[in-house]
């Protein structure tokens, strides 16, 4: 296949997903980023990544955010939000942690391709994202990018999105963000 057609490709499999993300989905995450105490993110993997970018965007917007796993982490509480990505709908290390943050009346957010998954249900708001995962069966597998490139991406948009959303919200500036900016370069 030539380069041409495959990035051609690549963008439109990567819009008709990141179409089908539903805008009431999008609102209810700039809510319940805009709303919450404090962040609270985590993941594994190549979904950790994009949700780490997700974390730096969200304090160079002046919001209080932990990536879980860092020793600076502090206990989550009432008034705070788990947001977490699974597309598959389940990591056992997720399934610990949202007992945790049940147990102390957190709120969590779950993104993922398969939201019928028990843990995903456990989850005060599930955000969709319609695309190929590793769960998917492999002779299934639509996309040409491999294993869960697809979800990965929408999920990359949907964040950087939400921040586009959230920075108005809240008004803040570009000039806001970039004084939270490090300086330790």
């Amino acid at each position: 296949m030539k380069i041409q057609q495959l990035r051609q490709d690549m963008l439109k499999e990567l819009a008709d997903v990141f179409m089908q993300i539903r805008d009431e989905d999008i609102t209810n995450l700039v809510d319940e980023i805009s709303h919450a105490k404090r962040v609270f993110i985590y993941g594994l993997g190549r979904e950790k990544l994009m949700l780490k970018a997700f974390a730096m965007r969200l304090m160079h917007l002046g919001i209080q955010v932990y990536v879980i796993g860092d020793v600076t982490t502090p206990a989550i509480t009432t008034g705070d939000l788990f947001v977490t990505s699974s597309g598959t709908g389940y990591l056992s290390t997720v399934d610990a942690l949202m007992k945790i943050v049940k147990k102390e009346n957190a709120r969590a957010l779950f993104i993922t391709a398969h939201p019928e998954a028990p843990l995903p249900q456990q989850a005060d708001l599930i955000i969709k994202i319609p695309a190929q995962t590793m769960k998917d069966n492999i002779d299934d597998r639509a996309s040409l990018q491999p294993m869960g490139s697809l979800f990965e991406q929408a999920q990359l948009l949907l964040l950087e999105l939400a921040v586009i959303l959230i920075k108005e919200k809240l008004g803040v500036t570009d000039e806001d963000m970039e004084k939270n900016h490090t300086n330790l370069e």
